[in-house]
């Protein structure tokens, strides 16, 4: 069947097509959600890869690693995005190296600056 919109001829979809249509939204939405929300993306990634040691959403760290809330006290957080990129490392034994994307960099923080103390 052909229906006119707008001067345009469509053709209907496949009825078929409908579910798959509607599972790849689906699917989509968490990713568009954390693109939109910038914060909430660098809180889980920075909880995935750094949580174990710093507190993220806790006050409870390992001995040594400073928590994020105060870490723009001893880090320039408009430079931190390039450290990311580049890749942390530290001297201390347990602190792996750490390399982002640039998304994922500012996103963590985007994230970082929203919870300073």
């Amino acid at each position: 069947m052909v229906s006119a919109v707008r001067g345009f001829a469509m053709k209907r979809l496949p009825s078929a097509m409908l579910p798959l249509i509607v599972g790849l939204l689906v699917s989509l939405g968490p990713a568009a959600a954390q693109t939109q929300n910038p914060i909430r993306h660098g809180r889980a990634i920075l909880q995935e890869f750094c949580g174990q040691c710093h507190a993220v959403r806790k006050t409870h760290v390992k001995r040594g690693a400073p928590p994020f809330s105060t870490l723009g006290r001893n880090f320039n957080l408009d430079q931190f995005p390039r450290l990311l990129v580049r890749g942390i490392s530290s001297t201390h034994p347990d602190m792996p190296e750490v390399k982002f994307s640039e998304d994922d960099a500012r996103a963590a923080v985007a994230y970082l600056r929203s919870i300073q103390q």
